[in-house]
């Protein structure tokens, strides 16, 4: 990225987000936007292939604490003309690579510790250098993401091109060394006063000049490549957690180490139980005969068996009761717990012999107001409303 990039552009617009926005803010706001835009789901749309592009370049800045402060202070920096030329201390012509980290014993510190890096990403090397991290998505049944599941998952991206391997070049010839910038892949480009590193506009950044291109990839020595990577997503994954899995990602160039791949997961809801952190939840109706006298009632669990919960006489609606080990499983080892919550049922039929035998159960419980406390709660309530604030005696 050059300079002019990383000045020029409010990467923080690109998101949506405020400057001050918190990582949380700024992961939630760029996969809002990926999903949004990704190429598999917005097929020949250049907008939003464009757009992806843009928040993924902004995220890989503003997602890197050492990046993002980097950034912020070259903003701070040069937007508000921190070093306009011709200001106060008369006009003088520097290159900013001599203030930047170049000519200065290492740890001298000064400018060059704040952006040394800055000023030099524009510039290209011939030396190896790392692949790109690739971010994709997956949505995993309740079960798989209890469990942990090895996934296929397709990848579509840039590689270097199958015909001239990379080289840009065709068949039987090779690239000449760039005779503007000697090879260095970057060039100087005045602005006021100061001069920037940037890359050669002659050879692209790449030091090299393909005098006879390959057909297939008209010069450029990338290609596009379809490969399908084996994720192993470990159990317990939660809605929205990110897995890495690293040297997954895109392939390095000249010799460099592939990227990593970040597996944003999803996990589809299950028909019968939730999940709250490591504890599973399930609700269990009961009659209110159970409820009212005590039972030994089934309750099923995530791995098909059931287990034996004794009801207490006298459960009420809502209660919940924890069966210990039958939760989530934890990187330790070790299990969450099953999260029981009790419904007791009103049935919406009676045969006479029940309707007979719950008028019975009324007439010997109707000495029993289960309302009373509540309407001596709310009058009390009402006459404290209604009570005249005392005002104080003068002495």
């Amino acid at each position: 990225m050059s300079t002019k990039d990383w000045i020029e552009k409010d990467f923080y617009k690109m998101l949506g987000v405020s400057k001050t926005a918190s990582a949380a803010e700024i992961k939630k706001a760029y996969r809002t936007l990926a999903r949004a835009h990704h190429p598999d789901n917005n097929a020949n749309d250049a907008k939003s292939e464009a757009k992806f592009k843009e928040v993924s370049e902004a995220y890989d800045v503003l997602s890197d604490t050492a990046k993002r402060k980097e950034y912020d202070e070259a903003r701070t920096l040069f937007g508000s003309g921190g070093f306009r030329p011709g200001g106060g201390g008369g006009n003088f012509n520097f290159d900013l690579g001599d203030v930047f980290g170049r000519g200065g014993a290492p740890g001298a510190g000064g400018f060059g510790d704040v952006l040394g890096g800055l000023f030099n990403r524009g510039s290209s090397t011939r030396g190896p250098r790392r692949g790109a991290d690739v971010e994709t998505s997956a949505t995993l049944s309740f079960t798989d993401a209890l469990n942990g599941v090895t996934l296929p998952l397709r990848l579509t991206g840039e590689a270097p091109c199958a015909v001239c391997s990379g080289t840009g070049a065709r068949a039987g010839t090779t690239p000449r060394m760039c005779a503007t910038c000697g090879g260095s892949g970057s060039s100087s480009r005045n602005v006021g006063n100061f001069a920037f590193a940037e890359p050669c506009r002659d050879c692209r950044g790449r030091g090299l000049v393909v005098d006879d291109p390959c057909q297939s990839c008209n010069g450029s020595g990338r290609g596009h490549s379809s490969r399908t990577v084996q994720a192993r997503i470990p159990a317990g994954v939660k809605e929205g957690q990110r897995i890495r899995l690293k040297g997954k990602g895109a392939s390095g160039e000249r010799g460099g180490p592939a990227g990593d791949l970040f597996v944003v997961v999803g996990v589809a809801p299950h028909p019968v139980f939730g999940r709250t952190e490591d504890n599973l939840t399930v609700v269990v109706p009961v009659t209110f005969a159970e409820a009212a006298l005590g039972a030994e009632i089934e309750v099923p669990t995530i791995s098909g068996l059931s287990v034996r919960l004794k009801l207490p006489a006298g459960t009420a609606t809502g209660r919940t009761f924890r069966v210990r080990g039958r939760g989530a499983p934890r990187r330790d080892g070790t299990h969450g717990d099953l999260l029981v919550s009790i419904d007791v049922v009103v049935p919406a039929k009676l045969s006479g012999a029940a309707k007979d035998a719950l008028e019975a159960y009324a007439a010997a419980t109707s000495d029993h107001d289960p309302r009373a406390d509540l309407r001596n709660r709310a009058a009390g309530a009402a006459v404290g409303a209604r009570q005249p604030v005392a005002e104080g005696e003068q002495s």
